[in-house]
């Protein structure tokens, strides 16, 4: 049985468009070329690229089972440990299970008050005239309100652990995301950097669990919290060591996503002067000057569509990528088993057969009906079927919130001309500082 159609390969390596000057142009034009199915071979990977809503579905919701996560996330089980982005099989399970309740409706209402209080802590530090990298400015703010909402964390220095993982991310761009873990010791340019920033993670992680095992309080529902009081089915309970993994995974994945969302809304918005007045509208009607709250989310509907739009044109989840356990038929080509299995929701959210002038920013289309028929897979920034983003309600309330805070009282002017590129590491980072001068709203 032939395999779908794709690049001609480069001797021995045969293309590895990751480690290329543009990997998403790269992906967009095979994409064109060779269809819903194409094929290419990334030194001793073979990869599958899915380009069709369908055929995700049938990937991520109608045969999880002969799916395990891709070797980007194993590679990163030398970091993450065996939390619950790297878990696989019942383990995984458990973890999901555990963690749940963390992220029921009620919990989020709750949190939600952490993520507007954050804000507002920020923007009391905020000068007009002032110019800064918005980008550093959510990571902090979301990190902040990561350890608050979800470890209960209110006093340790947050600066050092947002510089350390950014450390990390800027390290997992291009082809590196590739390479096994023991590349991770060799001496290669950027790698001591990571590792003392990986040694000072945990050291910041350790000192928070210390924390909350010395000062628990039974009555405390945070994340932290329920994992420390979970019991196996032999009653033990979570070491030290299992909790780090936990915290480490929602430190890097329940800040770095929102935080991209809120940076490229902002530099979106400021290049929409009509979005960004309706936008303003809004918040202005909605709040009448008060901070916003859950309560509000129904009446904030045109904040959330420039997330939604936002998270279409630049989702902070570029792919979604799976390895098969066992030999399959897709469109009838054979894919082998452990080859990997490559989804981009960068290619989809831009995908012309599903969205009308796809390169243009308009919230406004999250309200027609052609988005209300959208196939299932054509938009999805939080993945789907059983491994969906445990986080997405989370993300999303928190987006929509901090958003509106920051439009109650500024707005952002861009200070450069040249566009910000994306670049495709374990998330859509932007290239380059999106710098931008705080004003006050007229």
């Amino acid at each position: 049985m032939l395999r779908p159609p794709g690049p001609k390969p480069h001797f021995l390596i045969g293309n590895i468009p990751l480690a290329g000057r543009a990997p998403l142009d790269t992906f967009r034009r095979w994409a064109a070329l060779y269809g819903d199915i194409f094929y290419y071979r990334a030194a001793w990977l073979h990869v599958y690229f899915l380009n069709r809503p369908d055929l995700i579905e049938y990937v991520l919701v109608q045969n999880p089972q002969n799916f395990l996560k891709d070797r980007v996330v194993q590679n990163s089980r030398w970091l993450l440990g065996s939390g619950l982005l790297t878990a696989e099989g019942d383990g995984w399970k458990r973890q999901r299970r555990l963690i749940q309740p963390a992220f029921s409706r009620d919990r989020i209402a709750v949190y939600a008050r952490c993520m507007t209080d954050s804000a507002e802590r920020m923007l009391a530090t905020w000068r007009p005239g002032t110019v800064v990298d918005i980008h550093q400015e959510m990571m902090s703010l979301t990190l902040r309100v990561v350890m608050r909402a979800l470890f209960e964390v209110e006093t340790m220095e947050t600066g050092k652990i947002s510089q350390s993982l950014n450390t990390i991310m800027l390290n997992s761009i291009g082809g590196r995301l590739l390479l096994p873990p023991f590349f991770r010791y060799l001496p290669f340019p950027g790698m001591r950097d990571v590792r003392r920033a990986v040694d000072e993670v945990n050291v910041a992680v350790y000192e928070i669990i210390r924390q909350r095992r010395n000062h628990d309080q039974q009555t405390s529902r945070d994340l932290l919290s329920i994992l420390m009081h979970a019991r196996d089915e032999d009653g033990s309970r979570m070491t030290d060591e299992q909790l780090r993994d936990e915290v480490m995974t929602f430190l890097l994945a329940g800040h770095e996503t929102t935080a991209l969302a809120l940076s490229w809304a902002l530099y979106l918005l400021s290049q929409d002067a009509g979005a960004e007045e309706k936008l303003h509208d809004q918040v202005d009607r909605a709040l009448a000057g008060r901070l916003p709250s859950v309560s509000d989310l129904s009446s904030l509907t045109f904040v959330e569509s420039v997330i939604k739009e936002t998270m279409r044109l630049y989702p902070p989840a570029w792919s979604v990528a799976r390895t098969a356990i066992a030999d399959f038929e897709l469109e009838g080509y054979r894919v082998p088993a452990r080859a990997n299995i490559v989804m981009s929701q960068w290619l989809m959210h831009r995908d012309p057969r599903f969205f009308s002038e796809p390169e243009q920013f308009d919230p406004d289309r999250w309200s027609s009906s052609a988005s209300r028929n959208l196939p299932r897979f054509a938009y999805f920034p939080f993945g789907g079927g059983p491994r969906q983003c445990i986080g997405a309600s989370f993300a999303t309330t928190e987006a929509v919130l901090i958003l509106a805070t920051i439009a109650r009282r500024f707005q952002l002017v861009p200070v450069e001309k040249t566009p910000v590129l994306p670049v495709p590491s374990i998330t859509l980072r932007p290239k380059d500082p999106i710098r931008m001068r705080i004003e006050m709203r007229c």
